[in-house]
């Protein structure tokens, strides 16, 4: 369960003198007072991009994201110790490590980017099953599955998308 953000700022303002809690904060875009989820989840397209001008792409991705994910997974637990908190919502790493993901079936493109975007920030606030259930894993591991499960249903929702566009209707 997502815990509310506290009244109390003083905690989302500790000084970071942690690399990995740096990193678990997104280079300081999860510490915005307002919506640091949608934040840090900024760097998502950017990481695609620089990962498609290195020559990944397609299916590449997802031993990108598995790669990606092995790393968050500490760093998020690093941001989660560093908070005293089981989920932050000023940690986003796991926000960000997601994004390759979704466009393992879809390219990257403009109009892909920013229909991922608003794909992945929508399953990623609703949690749908069965993604609500993974954030109760504990520590990092909690922190970053339910967001690479929301960016694999963003990524099925987008393959249709793009289909649709492609072809001029979904069926």
């Amino acid at each position: 369960m997502t815990e509310p953000i506290i009244a109390d700022q003083s905690v989302r303002t500790r000084p970071i003198r942690d690399p990995r809690v740096w990193l678990a904060v997104g280079l300081g875009t999860g510490l915005s007072p307002f919506a640091p989820g949608t934040f840090g989840s900024l760097l998502g397209p950017p990481l695609v991009w620089g990962l498609v001008l290195l020559g990944i792409h397609g299916l590449w991705f997802i031993p990108v994201t598995a790669i990606l994910f092995g790393i968050g997974v500490p760093l998020c637990s690093a941001g989660a110790k560093h908070f005293s908190r089981k989920d932050p919502p000023w940690v986003v790493f796991d926000e960000i490590a997601a994004f390759p993901l979704m466009y393992a079936l879809s390219p990257f493109n403009m109009w892909t980017a920013c229909v991922g975007f608003v794909l992945f920030r929508f399953f990623d606030i609703l949690k749908p099953w069965p993604i609500k259930r993974f954030e109760a894993l504990p520590g990092g591991v909690g922190i970053m599955i339910d967001d690479l499960l929301a960016a694999a249903h963003a990524c099925i929702v987008l393959r249709i998308l793009v289909e649709a566009a492609t072809y001029g209707k979904l069926f």
